[in-house]
């Protein structure tokens, strides 16, 4: 295995791979890469990125393990320098580029497909421990992708799942809202209790935060679902409106887009009326 790009993903895919009874023979990357391999990858020779078609040739698995953008460019680059030969398998760990990206890959004989850990990565000692257990999605061409894409993924004890390559803008996006908007819209909290006088607002909002999200997983977000939404209470939505244009003008236009998410959800779990819909979105409508 070589992994081109060692980043914290693609290294935790390594270090459990290895552990599963894989070899990582080389990889190539900038500084960072390296300091990160030789802690853990110590038997794996490092290249820089001018010589990453070298880390490529040696192995028979290549992990292009780069930022999104950057998938298709080194694809292409390195096969341009002929990195890529029959018998290899080529993958990326991208949710949300398809398969086309490894085009050039594929040109030269190489087999391709992908896998995405379905898992935050924080840091790549998080990323070791969380891996295992996550459901991994794998996207592939044939059935072999998909047969070798699941081995992979069950080697490092993830939970593989068949993706479909059209999907997967969509499916990231999921995902997105799953992780990323997660931890911004405990951000905005964050910020707005500060505005309000708590001083170290973390440790006290943390059990609201936490007892939301377990509610949500074991019950399904509709069933969840608590606040003005489900009230259709009008006034408390004005009320937060009005206080927030006053003192934190930045978070109106989140407040009402994720109220009207909120509404939407009630009304589609039969727990708001017609009328208190109607009403409330009546009311995020001025606020446009």
């Amino acid at each position: 295995m070589a992994l081109i790009g060692a980043g914290r993903v693609a290294t935790a895919l390594a270090v459990l791979l290895e552990r599963a009874g894989y070899r990582a023979v080389a990889a190539s990357g900038r500084e960072a890469s390296e300091d990160r391999v030789k802690r853990h990858l110590p038997f794996a020779a490092f290249y820089s990125p001018s010589e990453a078609n070298l880390a490529a040739r040696s192995a028979s698995l290549v992990v292009l393990g780069v930022p999104d953008d950057s998938i298709a460019p080194l694809c292409s680059e390195l096969a341009g320098r002929v990195s890529f030969h029959p018998g290899q398998w080529v993958l990326h760990l991208s949710g949300s580029v398809g398969l086309d990206a490894l085009a050039p890959a594929r040109l030269l004989g190489a087999e391709i497909l992908s896998l995405h850990p379905l898992q935050s990565f924080p840091s790549l000692e998080e990323g070791i421990r969380q891996l295992p257990g996550s459901a991994v999605a794998v996207t592939a061409l044939d059935e072999q992708g998909f047969e070798v894409g699941e081995e992979l993924a069950r080697d490092v004890g993830g939970k593989p799942f068949r993706l479909s390559d059209p999907a997967k803008p969509l499916y990231h996006a999921a995902a997105v809202f799953c992780s990323n908007y997660l931890v911004a819209v405990e951000g905005m909290a964050e910020h707005l209790f500060r505005l309000a006088g708590l001083a170290e607002p973390l440790p006290m909002f943390g059990p609201l935060a936490r007892a939301t999200l377990e509610a949500t997983l074991a019950r399904g977000p509709e069933a969840a679902l608590t606040g003005p939404a489900i009230r259709g209470d009008v006034g408390t939505v004005r009320r937060n409106l009005e206080a927030l244009s006053r003192q934190a003008p930045e978070a109106v236009d989140s407040y009402v887009a994720l109220a009207r998410l909120a509404a939407d959800l009630a009304a589609k779990s039969g727990r708001l009326t017609a009328q208190g819909y109607a009403r409330l979105r009546e009311e995020l409508d001025e606020w446009k």
